[in-house]
C-alpha cells in the first residue's frame, strides 16, 4: 500500500511512502554498462552478433543511435522480439554529429571508434554533458596520432577527423576522473594496427571493477588482454569475434529496491541474480548486511530482509565505507544512510564530483535540504543522525540522484522530486517498478 501517488498536475512527483511491509519481488532489466561495452564490441567485430536482453534506456539507445550515425546497424532480431537485438557490423564512416546525451559511455567509448571511420565526427550532448569531463579521452587520441578539435576546451563538444585507421602503440594517462577514460580506448585497441599498451600514471583510479568488466567483454570474444603490471594493459591488435550475448541484470539499478527492504521493512527479491559477475552492485549484499539486513542468495535470486524496518521502528545502523571501487552505488547507500541511527562515512568516491552532476554537492546540498547533517568531504560524505521532513528534492538531471529521493520519500512524507523521467537514462520504468513494489 502507498499513501503518495504521482500527481500528473506537477512537474514533481510526489515520492510515495510506505505504509507496510514488502514482500516484493522485482525483476531488474539488463545491466547499462554490459549492454553498451557489448554495443560497441559488436560495432568492431568480424561478424553479425546477438544481443538478448539488453537494456532499453536513454543512455542505450544513444549508443545504438551512434553506432548507426557511424554505419552499424543495430536492429530487433526477426523472430527474438524486443528483448534481442542483432548488431551487424560495417565499415564505419564520418561526416556526422553524435548526440552523447549525458552518457559517459557514449562520450568516452565511441570517439575511439569514431578515429577508426573514415571522416570527420562530431561530438555533443546535453548541457550537464559539456560540463564532464573529457581532456583525457581527447588528449590519448591525440597520442595515438588521431586529430581531434576542441579549441582548447577539454570537453564537449569537439570533432575527432577519423582516417579510417589508428596505428596504437604504446601511451600513458591519467584516469585519475574516471575508469571510463581506460575502457574506452581498450574497446578499441584490437582494432589498431599495432594494439595498444595503456599505462595509467595517477595515483587513483576509480571503478576499477568497470575495467576488468571490460577485459572480461574482451576476452570472451577472442582478444587478447594482458595487465602486465598494475594499472598497465596491453590489448593485442586481431579480430574481435561477433558473438551471442545473455545481458545480466543491472546490480546497480537494483540497489534502491534493495534498500527500500530496511527502510519498509519485510524483504525485496531481485531474481536472476548473477553468480558471478564484474558488475559493482555485487558488492550491495555486504553493504545491507553493514546497515542491519539479513541477506540471502539461492535460487529465486538476492534477498534483502530488513526486519521491521524504519516504519516499524527498527533503527538503521550507521557505515563507514570505502566506495573507490564502487561509486555508482554511492547515491543509494548515502541516501539509506541519511535516515540511519547512527553516523555514516563514504569514502573514495571524489571522481563522482564529475558525473551526471557534482553528486557529492548534490547529495549533501539536497540531505540538508530536507534538514539532514551532511557534510561534503574532500573525497566523500560524512552524515550525522537526525529526523528529516519533507520537502523538495532536486535530480540535477542525475537518474541516481532522483531515485535516492524516492528512498528517501519512502520514510518521509512529502518528499517531491523534480523531473523522476530523468531515471530513463538506466531504467525508464523505475516509477512503475516503484510503486509496484509497494503494491506487491
Amino acid at each position: 500500500m502507498t499513501s503518495r501517488v504521482y500527481s500528473r498536475e506537477s512537474e514533481n512527483w510526489v515520492a510515495p511512502r510506505a505504509t507496510s511491509p514488502l514482500h516484493a519481488v522485482v525483476p531488474i532489466p539488463g545491466s547499462k554498462s554490459l549492454t553498451n561495452r557489448e554495443l560497441v564490441l559488436a560495432a568492431l567485430s568480424d561478424r553479425p552478433s546477438v544481443i538478448h536482453r539488453p537494456l532499453r534506456s536513454r543512455d542505450s539507445s544513444l549508443m545504438m543511435d551512434a553506432l548507426g550515425q557511424l554505419g552499424v546497424e543495430c536492429r530487433d532480431s526477426l523472430g527474438g522480439g524486443s528483448d534481442t537485438l542483432l548488431v551487424t557490423p560495417a565499415e564505419l564512416t564520418g561526416g556526422v554529429t553524435i548526440d552523447c546525451g549525458l552518457a559517459g559511455t557514449v562520450m568516452r567509448f565511441v570517439p575511439p571508434i569514431a578515429a577508426l571511420a573514415n571522416g570527420s565526427v562530431t561530438f555533443d550532448g546535453d548541457d550537464g554533458a559539456r560540463l564532464r569531463p573529457m581532456a583525457t579521452t581527447i588528449d590519448s587520441l591525440r597520442k595515438l596520432g588521431v586529430e581531434v578539435d576542441d579549441d582548447g576546451r577539454g570537453t564537449l563538444p569537439f570533432t575527432v577527423r577519423g582516417t579510417g585507421h589508428v596505428v596504437g602503440g604504446d601511451i600513458s594517462i591519467d584516469a585519475s576522473q574516471s575508469s571510463q577514460f581506460v575502457s574506452g580506448l581498450l574497446l578499441a585497441g584490437a582494432r589498431f594496427i599495432n594494439g595498444l599498451t595503456l599505462r595509467h600514471t595517477g595515483e587513483h583510479l576509480p571503478s576499477l571493477p568497470h575495467i576488468e568488466m571490460t577485459i572480461a567483454c574482451l576476452r570472451a570474444r577472442g582478444v587478447t588482454v594482458a595487465e602486465p603490471e598494475r594499472g598497465v594493459w596491453r590489448v593485442e591488435p586481431g579480430p574481435i569475434s561477433g558473438i551471442d550475448v545473455n545481458m545480466e541484470p543491472d546490480l546497480s539499478n537494483a540497489a534502491p529496491f534493495l534498500a527500500a527492504a530496511l527502510i519498509a521493512g519485510g524483504t525485496v527479491t531481485i531474481p536472476h541474480w548473477p553468480r558471478t559477475t564484474t558488475q559493482v552492485g555485487d558488492d550491495l549484499g555486504g553493504y545491507f548486511e553493514d546497515f542491519g539486513a539479513v541477506v540471502t542468495r539461492d535460487e529465486r535470486g538476492l534477498t534483502v530482509d530488513g526486519g521491521p524496518g524504519i516504519r516499524g521502528g527498527q533503527p538503521i545502523h550507521g557505515v563507514n565505507l570505502d566506495l573507490s571501487t564502487g561509486g555508482e552505488l554511492a547515491p543509494a547507500l548515502i541516501a539509506l544512510a541519511a535516515l540511519a541511527a547512527t553516523p555514516s562515512t563514504f569514502t573514495g568516491i571524489a571522481h563522482l564530483r564529475g558525473h551526471e552532476t557534482d553528486r557529492l554537492r548534490a547529495l549533501v546540498t539536497e540531505i540538508n535540504r530536507l534538514g539532514g547533517r551532511a557534510t561534503e568531504l574532500p573525497d566523500g560524505v560524512h552524515l550525522e543522525p537526525t529526523t528529516l521532513h519533507g520537502g523538495a528534492w532536486q535530480s540535477y538531471h542525475d537518474h541516481r540522484m532522483a531515485t535516492a529521493g524516492a528512498m528517501i520519500g519512502l520514510a518521509v512524507d512529502g518528499v517531491e522530486v523534480d523531473n523522476i523521467g530523468t531515471t530513463a537514462k538506466t531504467l525508464p520504468e523505475f516509477p512503475a517498478m516503484w510503486t509496484g513494489m509497494l503494491g506487491s
